[in-house]
C-alpha cells in the first residue's frame, strides 16, 4: 500500500533485444521496500518479440516501444513524455534492485531541494563484493577522461556517508522532474555513452548538487547489450568522448583537447589495434563522424 510520504516514482529502463536481462530487473523493483512507483520499459526496436513478451509477463509496466533504436539518450527522452511521477529513476535493463534502493534515494531528494541528481553505490553483479561505482572525479579538460571512484575496490563500508560528486552514474540515476523541465532532455547526438555526463554539466550549471547515496546498493550486470568488448562499444565511446569535448570544454582548454584527441590519443590507438582491424575500423569511423558532423569552430573564454 503507497505511503502518504512516498512520492510517485516513475522507473525508466531502454530494453533492447534483452527481454530475460529486462524481466529480471522487473522482478527486483517487485521486492522494493518502496511502493508508489511505476514502471515505463521503453522497447527501443527490438527484434525479438520483446515489447510482446514484456507485456505479457507484466500486464502493469507501461511499455512504450519504439519503431527504430533510439540509443540511451532518446529511448530515455521517450520514456520521460510517459511519465507523471514527481521523480525519474533512471536504470539499466542490465541492473538488479535491493530492498530498500529507492527509499533511500528519494529521502535523500526530499531532504535537500537543491539536489539535481543521486545515484547509489554500484556494485557488480557477478561480484556483489566489488564496487564499480561510489561517485565520480573531475572531467579532465585535456584527456576528456574521469574515474569512478571505488572501482575495484572491495565494499568494505569505507564509503558510507552521503557526498557530492561531479556525475552520476546513467546506469541508475533518480533526478526530480522539476529538475528536467528546467535543464531539458538528455541531448541524443551521444546515441549511447557520456550523455549522462552531459546532461550532469548542464544540471550543475543550473546550480543544482549531485550526490552519490553509498548505503542506496544496485547491481549491474553491465554492457549486457553493446557487450564488454564489442566493437560498437569502441566506436560509441570514442566518439561520445570527443563530442563532450565539443560540447562542454572551452577556451585554450578546448583546443588542447582536440589536439589531444587528434594527435597523441588517435595515433596511441591506431598503434594498440594495429592487429585487431574490427575495433581500429570502430575507433577511426568514430572519430571521423565528429570530423563531419558540426564544424569545429573555437570557444572563446
Amino acid at each position: 500500500m503507497k505511503k502518504n510520504n512516498e512520492p510517485l516514482v516513475s522507473i525508466i529502463t531502454v530494453n533492447y533485444n534483452n527481454t530475460e536481462i529486462t524481466q529480471g530487473l522487473i522482478e527486483s523493483i517487485r521486492l522494493s521496500s518502496y511502493s508508489n512507483y511505476e514502471i515505463i520499459v521503453v522497447d527501443n526496436g527490438s527484434k525479438d518479440n520483446s515489447a510482446l513478451k514484456l507485456q505479457d509477463n507484466f500486464p502493469y509496466i507501461k511499455l512504450i516501444s519504439s519503431e527504430t533504436n533510439l540509443g540511451f539518450a532518446g529511448g530515455n527522452n521517450l520514456g520521460i513524455e510517459h511519465a507523471v511521477g514527481e521523480y525519474v529513476f533512471f536504470v539499466n535493463n542490465d541492473t538488479v534492485f535491493t530492498e530498500n534502493l529507492m527509499s533511500l534515494l528519494c529521502s535523500e531528494l526530499l531532504s535537500n531541494k537543491l539536489l539535481g541528481v543521486v545515484s547509489p553505490m554500484i556494485l557488480y553483479y557477478d561480484n556483489p563484493t566489488i564496487i564499480q561505482y561510489v561517485g565520480s572525479t573531475k572531467m579532465s579538460k585535456i584527456t576528456v577522461r574521469n574515474k569512478h571512484v571505488g572501482n575495484g575496490q572491495n565494499n568494505q563500508e569505507q564509503f558510507n556517508q552521503e557526498k557530492q560528486t561531479f556525475y552520476a552514474h546513467g546506469a541508475a540515476m533518480m533526478i526530480p522532474v522539476k529538475v528536467i523541465d528546467e535543464v531539458g532532455l538528455m541531448c541524443t547526438d551521444f546515441f549511447l555513452y557520456y550523455e549522462e555526463l552531459d546532461w550532469c554539466e548542464r544540471i550543475r550549471s543550473a546550480g543544482y548538487s549531485i550526490n552519490v547515496v553509498p548505503q542506496a546498493k544496485i547491481y549491474h550486470k553491465e554492457s549486457m547489450t553493446t557487450g564488454k568488448n564489442s566493437p560498437l562499444k569502441t566506436y560509441y565511446l570514442t566518439r561520445s568522448r570527443f563530442l563532450f569535448a565539443r560540447r562542454n570544454i572551452d577556451g585554450v582548454n578546448y583546443l588542447l583537447s582536440i589536439l589531444f584527441l587528434v594527435c597523441i590519443a588517435w595515433p596511441k590507438n591506431v598503434f594498440s589495434l594495429m592487429f585487431n582491424r574490427v575495433h581500429l575500423v570502430a575507433y577511426s569511423s568514430a572519430l571521423l563522424w565528429n570530423l563531419s558532423n558540426g564544424k569545429f569552430t573555437y570557444k572563446p573564454f
